[in-house]
C-alpha cells in the first residue's frame, strides 16, 4: 500500500502539470455541442464521446464519479470538466463552500468556515477493460479551526483528545487515492478491483459530501457516523461483480477512523470488512444493502468492535430545466462488546428547477449517546458510551446561482435547521435550539 500511495500521489502531481496545458470541456454539454473531441472507449465505440448520461448499471461504474466503488441512479447528472491527452482522459470536479453558521440555545455556537472536496480523476483503455486513478482532496484542515465546526447534536471522532460533541469533524486532506480497473467478462458482466492507501470500502451508499441528493448541503448529516463514516478509512482492497442491473462487493480495510493529523495518510493492519448488494432496476432508481465489522474505529474506546448495516433507497427525476434527487437512507451501529445499538433515519431531497435554482430539504430521526451530556469535556474514570436517547433534526434550504463565470457555477444560499429535543436533553439545549447558515458555493460547471 505504501508504494501505490507513492505511485499515486507521482501520477496526480503530472496529471495537474499536463492537464492544465488542455481547454476544459463541460460534460454535460449535448454531444452534437461538442468539439471533435472524444473520449476513450469507456461506454461504447472510441468514436463517440463520453456522456454523462448512463444507461446501465456497467457504464455508470465506469465512469467512476463518485467516490469508491459507490453508485447513485444512473439517470444522476455530474457535472465535471474534462480535457484529453493522447489515449487518457482526464476529468475534474468538486465543490467548496464558504459558511456562516448562527446557533442559539447554551451549547450554540457561530463561526465562519470552509467546506470543500476537489476531485481529479484520469482514464484509459487498457486491454478488456478501462484503468483509472483517481484522488480526492479536501481543504478543511486548512479552512476548519479548532479542528470542528459547530453543529448541534452532531458527534464522532475527537479534538485535542476530547470527543468531539456539538461539532463536525474537517475532513483530511487525502480523503481518496485510488487505483481502479474494470474488466469486461462480457456485455452484461464486469470484474472490477479498488486499491486505496485512502480511500471508500464497499459499505453505505454514496458518502454525504459526494451525492446529488445533497449537493447543496454545506453541513454534515447528524446520523454521518452511523450511515457513511468509512468513506475515509486506510488501506481499502474492494472487489466487485455486476451483471446487468446487481453488483456484489467485498472490502478489506484498517478500521479506525482517521486521528487528528489532517495533513498526513494513516496506515494500519486490514482488520475490518465490508460487503455489499447494489441494484439498480431502472434508470431512475438505486438501492443498496451493505454490512461491515468494524475493528476498534474509535480512539477513545480502542477495545471496542462495532457491527454496522445499512440500507439505502435512491431516486433521480429529470425534470425540464432541472432535476429531482431524493434518498432514503438507515444506519445502525451496534457496540460487539456489549451489544448497544444506535439507529439513524434520514430522509434528504434536493430540487434543482428553472436552471439555477435548488431547493432541499433533510430529515432525520438518530439515537445520541451520552457523551452528549459529558459536553467538551474530559470523560470521566470508567466512563462507558451508549446510545441513549433519539433526537431529530429538520432542514430547509434554497439557493440560487448567480454571475456567468466560464466552466464555474457560483450560488448563494441560506438554510434553516431546527430540531426536536427528548426531555432528558431539554435542560442542556433548550426546547427549541435553532442554527441557521448563509453560504457561497462555487462548483466547476
Amino acid at each position: 500500500m505504501r508504494s501505490l500511495r507513492n505511485i499515486l500521489l507521482a501520477f496526480f502531481f503530472s496529471v495537474g502539470l499536463s492537464a492544465g496545458q488542455d481547454t476544459h470541456q463541460d460534460m454535460d454539454m449535448p454531444a452534437q455541442e461538442k468539439p471533435n473531441q472524444t473520449m476513450p472507449n469507456m461506454s461504447g465505440s472510441k468514436d463517440q464521446p463520453m456522456s454523462m448520461e448512463s444507461h446501465s448499471l456497467i457504464e455508470l461504474l465506469q465512469k467512476h464519479a463518485t467516490a469508491g466503488t459507490d453508485a447513485e441512479p444512473n439517470s444522476t447528472p455530474f457535472e465535471m470538466l474534462m480535457t484529453t491527452k493522447g489515449s487518457w482522459a482526464f476529468m475534474f470536479h468538486g465543490v467548496a463552500f464558504l459558511n456562516d453558521i448562527q446557533q442559539s440555545g447554551p451549547r450554540g455556537r457561530d463561526k465562519l468556515f470552509s467546506t470543500s472536496w476537489l476531485m481529479p480523476m484520469a482514464q484509459r483503455r487498457l486491454g478488456n477493460g478501462t484503468f483509472t486513478l483517481r484522488a480526492m482532496l479536501s481543504l478543511e484542515p486548512a479552512t476548519i479551526s479548532q479542528r470542528r465546526y459547530p453543529e448541534l447534536f452532531q458527534q464522532g471522532e475527537t479534538a485535542y483528545g476530547l470527543p468531539i460533541v456539538d461539532g463536525q469533524h474537517p475532513h483530511d486532506f487525502f480523503m481518496e487515492l485510488a487505483a481502479l480497473y474494470d474488466y469486461k467478462l462480457g456485455e452484461k458482466t464486469m470484474l472490477s478491483f479498488y486499491g486505496a492507501p485512502v480511500g471508500d470500502p464497499a459499505m453505505g451508499p454514496v458518502a454525504y459530501p459526494h451525492r446529488v441528493s445533497s449537493a447543496e448541503d454545506p453541513i454534515a448529516p447528524l446520523g454521518h457516523h452511523l450511515q457513511d463514516s468509512t468513506h475515509i478509512a486506510d488501506d481499502v482492497i474492494t472487489v466487485g461483480i455486476t451483471h446487468g442491473s446487481v453488483r456484489l462487493e467485498a472490502s478489506g480495510f484498517h478500521g479506525r477512523e482517521p486521528n487528528e493529523s489532517r495533513w498526513s495518510i494513516q496506515s494500519g493492519p486490514i482488520d475490518s470488512w465490508s460487503t455489499r448488494i447494489t441494484v439498480n432496476p431502472g434508470l431512475n432508481w438505486s438501492f443498496q444493502y451493505s454490512i461491515a465489522q468494524l475493528h476498534s474505529p474509535e480512539v477513545l474506546f480502542p477495545n471496542e468492535d462495532v457491527r454496522r448495516m445499512t440500507a439505502s433507497l435512491m431516486y433521480n427525476r429529470p425534470i425540464r430545466n432541472g432535476n429531482w434527487t431524493s434518498m432514503l437512507l438507515w444506519g445502525r451501529n451496534q457496540s460487539l462488546s456489549d451489544g448497544n445499538i444506535g439507529n439513524g433515519y434520514l430522509l434528504e431531497s434536493t430540487l434543482q428547477f428553472l436552471h439555477r435554482n435548488y431547493a432541499w430539504t433533510r430529515i432525520e430521526n438518530v439515537d445520541r449517546t451520552n457523551e452528549l451530556l459529558v459536553g467538551e469535556n474530559p470523560l470521566p474514570p470508567g466512563f462507558t458510551e451508549r446510545y441513549f436517547t433519539r433526537v431529530q433534526a429538520y432542514t430547509v434550504g434554497y439557493d440560487r446561482e448567480v454571475g456567468h463565470i466560464p466552466h464555474l457555477s457560483t450560488a448563494i444560499g441560506a438554510q434553516f435547521m431546527w430540531y426536536g429535543v427528548p426531555d432528558v436533553l431539554k435542560p442542556i439545549y433548550e426546547s427549541q435550539p435553532l442554527g441557521g447558515v448563509v453560504f457561497l458555493r462555487v462548483r466547476p460547471h
